[in-house]
């Protein structure tokens, strides 16, 4: 074989692999995220009824903003 088809197969190893990894990756991200979901106002609430707390609204926006920061 000559260099170009040999770049050539190279290049179009390179396309597939990437296009491979591309979907493998969204699919991993999606069964992670089914898996281990993010947390949502529901969480908190039950989270703060365990301990033994009735949560305010406000209690429960300031814990949802404090995990957003520490997310970033």
């Amino acid at each position: 074989m000559d260099t170009g088809a040999w770049i050539g197969l190279l290049v179009a190893a390179l396309v597939v692999g990437a296009i491979a990894g591309f979907f493998f990756a969204r699919w991993l991200l999606k069964r992670q995220l089914e898996k281990n979901p993010p947390i949502n106002e529901g969480m908190i609430r039950a989270l703060y009824q365990s301990v033994g707390r009735k949560p305010s609204e406000a209690d429960i926006q300031r814990t949802m903003n404090a995990v957003k920061r520490q997310q970033r």
